[in-house]
């Protein structure tokens, strides 16, 4: 199907989402590739590599549009579904962590933004250091509020644990149960 703005909300977004350190990537290029459709990679990662200093809480504001705008361009390549690594949810939770608080305009667009299913990756596989990655003793903890967030929206949700291989096969029946594939 060639994907226009007025079918564009056809494509399921399928949202892959977890603390550090959980996979998410690894997991989301798979399911790109198994499905045939990109993904829209974290933004947060070229953004910060680029910065050239420290993050501070108005560069989360430029992260969250700069994903806004990555979801909002490769939908019109997807084929069926789009795989997201990340969302702003996880902006909105680092951003309440690190400052106590989360720019409204986040707030507003986390819920103009629909997906239709989330894969919640889980803490069991280990940790690898990672220049941008900033808590390794807190994973559990972010784990615990990224599933009452997700839990609060409402949309559908499975958690994916165990091995590479497990996780990929959970992923893959998790989209194609929700979605009839």
């Amino acid at each position: 199907m060639r994907v226009t703005r007025e079918n564009s909300h056809e494509i399921k977004k399928v949202c892959v989402i977890g603390p550090e350190c959980t996979g998410k990537t690894d997991l989301s290029q798979f399911l790109a590739q198994h499905y045939q459709t990109p993904w829209v990679e974290e933004y947060a990662r070229a953004y910060l590599n680029k910065l050239g200093r420290a993050y501070d809480q108005i560069d989360l504001l430029k992260i969250a549009h700069g994903q806004l705008r990555m979801e909002d361009e490769w939908i019109y390549e997807a084929n069926r579904i789009l795989i997201c690594d990340t969302n702003l949810i996880v902006i909105k939770v680092w951003s309440e962590y690190k400052y106590g608080n989360c720019d409204p305009d986040i707030l507003r667009k986390i819920t103009e933004r629909k997906y239709e299913l989330y894969l919640l990756t889980q803490v069991d596989i280990p940790w690898a250091d990672d220049p941008q990655r900033e808590h390794p003793d807190k994973r559990e903890h972010f784990w615990q509020i990224y599933k009452k967030e997700i839990t609060a929206t409402g949309v559908p949700f499975f958690e994916i644990s165990g091995e590479r291989e497990t996780r990929r096969k959970q992923a893959v029946e998790a989209i194609n149960s929700t979605f009839k594939f």
